[in-house]
């Protein structure tokens, strides 16, 4: 119990302090990750549903999160040409800008784990890997893998 409640308790507070940066760009940590997984893909686009897939998240939520980010002109939707029920989500120019920018801003920030020195960030990687592992949010790689971008497109 002490183990799942330090972790909830610390999803929490990094969500809040993670929002607090991503905020004056109109983003949620939710719609950040979606442009950083679009800016990770080859093309710059993805299917919505590689999108709920990569991220883990219900085909809602995605219908949700991309909605918001393309009434903000950081992402377009069109149907996908491979998938004739499909539709595609693609990253604009100002959309790869908000991120850069948000990016940045996260990293000075140390994307709200500077109470940690980097061995600690790795062992606290460490710690959670066999869990996403199990959970299959990436296979094998050392890096950061939450965007699934060590799987194949």
């Amino acid at each position: 119990m002490a183990a799942i409640t330090s972790i909830m308790r610390a999803h929490q507070i990094l969500l809040a302090e993670v929002d607090a940066v991503v905020k004056p760009y109109g983003l949620t940590f939710a719609r950040y990750e979606a442009l950083v997984l679009l800016t990770f893909s080859k093309a710059g686009e993805l299917p919505m549903s590689k999108i709920g897939e990569r991220l883990m998240v219900h085909p809602t939520s995605v219908t949700n999160t991309v909605d918001r980010l393309v009434r903000s002109g950081l992402v377009t939707k069109r149907p996908n040409p491979n998938d004739g029920r499909g539709t595609l989500a693609s990253i604009t120019e100002e959309g790869r800008a908000v991120c850069d920018a948000a990016t940045r801003d996260l990293m000075a920030v140390d994307f709200g784990l500077g109470a940690y020195d980097d061995e600690e960030c790795e062992e606290i990687f460490a710690l959670l890997r066999p869990l996403r592992i199990a959970a299959r949010d990436f296979e094998g790689g050392a890096g950061f893998e939450g965007a699934g971008e060590d799987r194949p497109e």
